[in-house]
Parts: structure tokens; C-alpha cells; sequence
């Protein structure tokens, strides 16, 4: 439960925001004095303070120039009569996150307080020093992953071919080798065969080997892939991209669990489980004729759909610190912070690449940039400008600017003044631009 602390020399103001806090299962406290609040934060550990700006003896501003001096992860909302005095302004620079103006609604109060607990829970994930939650060695605990995991546990107590289904860089392989290694072949090998890097006329030898003197070149006996695996698993990466010639040699695997070696007429039974994962559409290549109807029935005994990185945004935060402690301890450097404005940016992004793009950025981040925190500045500009990538290609300027608008108004939950800031206008034009954003529309 987080805890608030609320700091107004107004009694029943106090009474006010501590019932309809604690209404909506904050844990508040009070204080009617800076002082007091001083000898409080000394005492007790606190999540975000409310505190009015003008008070008797010591300010509003000075217990936030306190609070930056001496305490860390504290967030700040300032509460003001006067909304266009310099005070407020001085306040957000000496370090208040947000302010509220005088009368506040109740709706007004709680979606601030909101607004700087998820700021405060994002920031505490990132810098976490304990690690993200972990199952079967996978990053994640959104619900399509907690899908993906039951799955795994599935397909890891059976012999049962699986078939893993994904856009590229979401872990296939990963989620592969989760199965094998949980399950009872998991002393034997894990043997990945990529199937578009095999060429026709090296199928056969690849996959089931072959004799010496099978064919030129042949001047040894060996084993192929289906044999290195006796016992294990043969992981078929891309099995959409296999050819005609090697889905029907694959069928005949699996349907007989035999093989016969290039130049060879002895057939050998090899107890082999089989692991395929397509970044394709398989059931839309059954219906062109692009793929064996028979195959794709004898794969997909037990289905793994496994995310886009877009489709779990709750993990986005867990992989940044994972990446980061894991690069930082190769590199010996210190675990940087990362500032609000590029959380938010990371988390906008479309992540197109999915984890790999994530974990590429990441890498680079912690290589070059070598002051902390990490900006929203040191970041790709398509992530820093908030546009999606390839959806704007045949749009007008004018909509792209109307969009980016929308979408960072949706990012601060229709904080205008929050809004303005991010996008380095003053509140007035924010407004103006809006008012002709709404004319504009059918």
C-alpha cells in the first residue's frame, strides 16, 4: 500500500484529502506544519506528499527544496490558491512533480495522485536492484505471458510436437529451449536447425547425414541433426520458410520416427522430439498451397502464440532493468537512472523489432551514453518524437502533428499542463491548437 503524506495548516482541507484518500485504499497521513513534516519524514518512509504552497513560518517550498536535498524516490504534488504566481513555477523547478489549483475536485485530486504513483512504481521497477519476476528463465508477468507459461509447463511434461507461433524477435527460441530444458530430454541436446539456411541439395545430408563416398565431398561418414538429437529435440526455426522437398522429409519423421543416412540403405529409428516456430501465418500458407496441410496438423499438436512486445507493455519496464543490470555487470559500470520522460517515451514506442530491438537499444544505451540519468534526448528520434514508424508515411504534416498531440495527451492521462511541457509549448497554444484540432473534425 502506498503511503501519502498530506501537509496543509488547514485542518478540515486535511480532513478532506485524507478521507477521500483513504476511501480508495491510500494509506494517508497528516501534518499541519512544515516543521512537522520535517520530523515526520525523519521517522517514517513516505511515497508522495500533497503540501500547500503558502503556509505560516516555513513555505510549501521550502519542504520541497527539503525533501530534494535529503530524501530520494519521494514524489511531489504542490497545492496553490494562485495559479499564475511565479511560486508555482518556482515550485515544478525546485522540484514539485505537479500542482494542484484551488478549488480541486475530488476526481482532480485522485487522478494527480494517481498520475505520481505510477510515475513512482515505474521509476521503482526500473531501479530495482532485486530483479523482475522470472519464470522458466523468461522475463515477464503480463497476462499473454502468464499464458505462454502454462504452455511451456504443458509441452514440457509431454513428448507431444509443439509448434511456437510469433513476429520476430520475441523469443521463439527461447521459449523452445524453456520446453526442452524443463522436460525429461533435458540431459540430451537442444539442436536448433534455422530452415531457410539450409539449401535443397544439402537437405537430406543436413538433416539425416549421410555414408562415405554417398556423393563428392562425402569423404567421411556423418551424422546429421536428427542424430546429434537422439534423445533431445531438434528446434526447426522458421519451419513457414522449409520448402516443399524438406516439409514432405519432415513428415515422414514424424510420422515414422525413422531416417535413413544419404548413400545408405539401412533405416535408422532415432527418438527425437521436434520444436517448430514461424513468424508466419501457417494456416494462411495451408489455405495458398505454400504449405503441407498433413505437416501443419502433425506440428501443431500443442499451439505457443508468444506476444509482440506491444501486446505485454506492463513487461517493457521489467525487461529495461533486466537488459540494463545484465549489461552493466559485462561492462563493469554503475546501474544508471533513466529519466521519466524517457521511461515514457520507451513505453510509447511500437517496438516494431520486439524484445530484440529492446534488448539492441538497451546495449547501446549503457555502451554510449556515459551520464546519468539516461534522457529522453539519448534516444533513437523516432522514439523521442512519439510517431509511430511506417504509419505516417502518406499522412499530412498537419495529421501527424494533430496525432503526436493525441497521443501524448493520452500518455499524461489529459493533463494539459503536463502535456504542454513534454511537447515544448506553453499551455495557450496547447489550447488554441486543440480548439482547431476539434474544429477540424467531421
Amino acid at each position: 500500500m502506498y503511503k501519502i503524506l498530506v501537509v496543509d495548516d488547514s485542518r478540515p482541507t486535511l480532513e478532506v484529502i485524507q478521507r477521500n484518500l483513504s476511501a480508495h485504499g491510500f494509506d494517508t497521513y497528516t501534518c499541519n506544519s512544515v516543521p512537522d513534516a520535517v520530523r515526520f519524514l525523519s521517522e517514517s518512509t513516505i511515497d508522495l506528499i500533497i503540501t500547500d504552497y503558502k503556509m505560516p513560518g516555513r513555505s510549501g517550498l521550502d519542504l520541497i527544496r527539503y525533501i530534494r536535498d535529503n530524501l530520494d524516490n519521494l514524489e511531489i504534488i504542490m497545492i496553490t490558491g494562485y495559479p499564475d504566481i511565479e511560486g508555482a513555477v518556482q515550485a515544478v523547478k525546485d522540484g514539485a512533480d505537479e500542482y494542484l489549483v484551488k478549488p480541486f475536485t475530488d476526481a482532480e485530486l485522485l487522478s494527480a495522485v494517481r498520475r505520481m504513483i505510477e510515475k513512482l512504481s515505474s521509476r521503482r521497477v526500473v531501479e530495482s536492484t532485486t530483479g523482475p519476476a522470472k519464470t522458466f528463465g523468461i522475463i515477464g508477468d503480463a497476462p499473454k505471458m502468464l499464458h505462454v507459461f502454462h504452455r511451456i509447463e504443458k509441452a514440457a511434461s509431454t513428448n507431444a510436437t509443439v509448434l511456437i507461433s510469433g513476429e520476430s524477435g520475441t523469443g521463439k527460441e527461447i521459449v523452445a529451449r524453456a520446453i526442452h530444458y524443463n522436460s525429461d530430454r533435458r540431459r540430451s541436446p537442444f539442436v536448433p536447425v534455422n530452415c531457410t539456411a539450409i539449401p535443397d541439395n544439402l537437405l537430406e545430408s543436413e538433416l539425416f547425414g549421410h555414408v562415405k563416398g554417398a556423393f563428392t565431398g562425402a569423404r567421411d561418414n556423418r551424422e546429421g541433426f536428427f542424430q546429434i538429437a537422439d534423445g533431445g529435440t531438434v528446434f526447426l526455426d522458421e519451419i513457414g520458410d522449409a520448402s516443399m522437398n524438406m516439409q514432405g522429409k519432415l513428415l515422414r519423421v514424424l510420422q515414422n520416427k525413422e531416417i535413413r543416412q544419404v548413400g545408405s540403405g539401412r533405416i535408422q529409428h532415432v527418438d527425437t522430439r521436434i520444436i517448430a516456430a514461424t513468424h508466419k501465418d501457417l494456416p494462411g500458407l495451408v489455405r495458398k498451397g505454400l504449405f503441407r496441410e498433413d505437416l501443419f496438423y502433425r506440428l501443431n499438436v500443442i499451439d505457443v502464440p508468444v506476444p509482440a512486445l506491444n501486446e505485454r507493455r506492463d513487461d517493457i519496464l521489467l525487461l529495461i532493468n533486466y537488459f540494463i543490470e545484465q549489461f552493466c555487470t559485462e561492462m563493469g559500470r554503475d546501474i544508471p537512472k533513466i529519466s521519466d520522460n524517457a521511461l515514457n517515451a520507451l513505453k510509447q514506442h511500437a517496438w516494431p523489432g520486439n524484445v530484440r530491438e529492446l534488448e539492441n537499444l538497451i546495449q547501446r544505451l549503457m555502451v554510449i551514453v556515459d551520464h546519468d540519468p539516461v534522457r529522453c534526448s539519448d534516444l533513437p528520434e523516432t522514439m523521442r518524437t512519439g510517431v509511430p514508424v511506417g504509419k505516417t508515411a502518406h499522412l499530412r504534416l498537419e495529421d501527424v502533428v494533430n496525432a503526436h498531440i493525441r497521443e501524448v495527451l493520452t500518455s499524461v492521462k489529459g493533463n494539459k499542463t503536463r502535456a504542454a511541457g513534454i511537447l515544448d509549448i506553453d499551455r495557450k497554444t496547447l489550447g488554441a491548437r486543440l480548439k482547431k484540432m476539434e474544429g477540424e473534425q467531421p
